[in-house]
């Protein structure tokens, strides 16, 4: 059983506001620390191996009958596709394990969306599909994410601009999820 989308709304809406309101608030140590975050090893291995992990549970609990016999394999295949990208695809790893994390991400809303009895799950669904856009765009392009970033970080202004919008977001989420989605 998934998260309901109240909660999921709720603890996304707050770490997408508290993420944003540091480049609001701070917008100049924002902006470089993002800036470093597409080459970041660490942050790569970390959401490259929580994709990796996060992947196999989602093989794991799918009912496929075609699928049981082969799950040991497919387990195996995918821990060394997801091991091996930590060692030996480091160039843009950390974009690369975003991208995962959002498609997978970008699911499991989806998933908790899909019964919500309200126009307002489309926020939800709509957000999903941008991930799973940016997932497969940056998955195929990681440098594209490392672009974005520096534009959306080229200034101060900028970069306080468009953390409020996010920030907005994120409170949008919280407060569907405390009120609508419940």
């Amino acid at each position: 059983m998934g998260l309901n989308l109240s909660v999921l709304s709720v603890i996304l809406g707050l770490l997408v506001l508290a993420f944003n309101s540091w480049g609001v608030v701070r917008p100049a140590a924002f902006g470089v620390a993002v800036r470093r975050f597409p080459r970041s090893i660490g942050w790569g291995m970390a959401l490259m191996l929580l994709g990796t992990a996060w992947f196999i549970y989602n093989v794991s609990i799918e009912r496929i009958a075609d699928l049981e016999n082969l799950k040991k394999y497919l387990y195996a295949l995918f821990a060394v596709v997801g091991i091996g990208a930590c060692f030996f695809v480091q160039d843009y790893l950390a974009a690369r394990g975003a991208a995962v994390v959002m498609m997978l991400l970008a699911k499991t809303l989806v998933d908790a969306a899909r019964w919500a009895d309200t126009s307002w799950r489309l926020v939800v669904v709509v957000w999903a599909y941008v991930l799973v856009i940016a997932g497969i765009w940056f998955t195929i392009s990681p440098h594209r994410m490392r672009d974005m970033i520096q534009w959306a970080t080229a200034n101060e202004q900028r970069t306080r601009l468009l953390s409020g919008l996010r920030a907005a977001f994120g409170l949008l989420l919280v407060i569907l999820g405390l009120t609508v989605y419940r």
